[in-house]
């Protein structure tokens, strides 16, 4: 029988709530609740951080369902306006403090341009300070840029924002970008903001140098949302679905009420309750082995032949639109104190 070197492979995911889920109990998280949705704040140490393959420093993520929902929206567009304002407290910026932000992504590709269309909803003022102009209190100097991506400019974005930041000298930046996730629930369905920087092109495959406080040298915050899921993940995540669907049938097809299920029931939050055995016979060999590992091992097939695509959801202009808004909004109004 083949034996499959799956260290090699690593489920590799943007978000710390991704893993932090696998290591239930061992991270101290602050959670609040809002409309349909809930925000945790997580802090890791150096120690942590090695642990999961994370870095060092604060994280909060923000978690919804239906952004295109008028209400919801307005409750994650709250939520992110005091996620951002924690995160300045945590930086100890001033008010009067310069913002450079950086809209990554390509403006071209729908579920990368998170970046870039945030922008549009931000009101741009250094230029205002520069000459000069006499300018309300409540506005800080911020500018905006959008680099594009590597492809476009043949220039690693860390390297032409260094000259950026050399000449305009900001006093702290703030990138936003398309981010990956191991898990399908959290596509176009959570915001994740921390102080540990970014890596761009991520959301779509593509691994640059980060963009962070130790390599731009200033403060810097980082804020994305996972566009994009891969196939390999997809796959991972329906045997997944499916152990807790058949548990879930198992339980409730011992009461008669519950004989002919329509697969419209709630059973995505139910616990896989198969035995080892059970899983064994239902899937094989595969069937026993865990998330991580049935990942690695789909990757492992898909990858060489090309299969392992990059999938976004049907909706995804109009929920890009509907994010890239709220973030545009939260920036703005947290910054400039509106």
């Amino acid at each position: 029988m083949h034996s499959i070197d799956m260290k090699k492979f690593s489920v590799y995911t943007d978000l710390v709530d991704d893993v932090v889920k696998t290591h239930s109990g061992l991270f101290q998280e602050e959670k609040r609740s809002f409309l349909k949705g809930h925000v945790t704040r997580l802090f890791l140490s150096k120690e942590e951080g090695e642990k999961i393959g994370k870095k060092a420093g604060n994280y909060s993520t923000i978690f919804f369902e239906d952004v295109t929902d008028e209400t919801l929206e307005k409750a994650v567009l709250k939520a992110l306006e005091e996620e951002i304002q924690f995160f300045l407290e945590k930086l100890k910026i001033k008010e009067d403090a310069s913002c450079l932000i950086i809209g990554l992504g390509n403006l071209e590709s729908t579920p990368d341009s998170l970046g870039p269309k945030s922008l549009h909803f931000v009101t741009v003022t250094n230029h205002l300070f520069t000459l000069g102009l006499d300018v309300l209190k409540k506005y800080r100097p911020l500018s905006a840029i959008s680099p594009g991506v590597m492809a476009q400019t043949g220039i690693e974005t860390s390297t032409y924002l260094l000259s950026l930041i050399k000449e305009i000298k900001p006093d702290f930046v703030i990138a936003i970008d398309a981010l990956c996730s191991s898990s399908l629930e959290r596509v176009m369905k959570t915001i994740q903001i921390t102080d540990t920087g970014i890596h761009p092109g991520s959301g779509i495959g593509n691994q640059r140098k980060e963009i962070s406080q130790e390599t731009i040298h200033v403060p810097t915050l980082a804020i994305g949302v996972p566009t994009v899921v891969g196939a390999s993940t997809i796959v991972s995540n329906t045997l997944h679905y499916l152990t807790k669907k058949i548990s879930y049938q198992k339980e409730k097809g011992k009461h008669p009420s519950s004989k002919f299920l329509t697969g419209m029931e709630e059973y995505s939050e139910y616990e896989n309750t198969l035995s080892k055995e059970e899983q064994q016979q239902l899937l094989g060999e595969v069937g026993v082995l865990d998330d991580e590992s049935q990942y690695r091992l789909f990757e492992e097939v898909l990858t060489p032949l090309g299969y392992n695509l990059i999938v976004t959801p049907t909706e995804v202009d109009e929920q890009v639109e509907h994010l890239s808004k709220i973030i545009g909004k939260a920036l703005d109004a947290t910054l400039h104190k509106k």
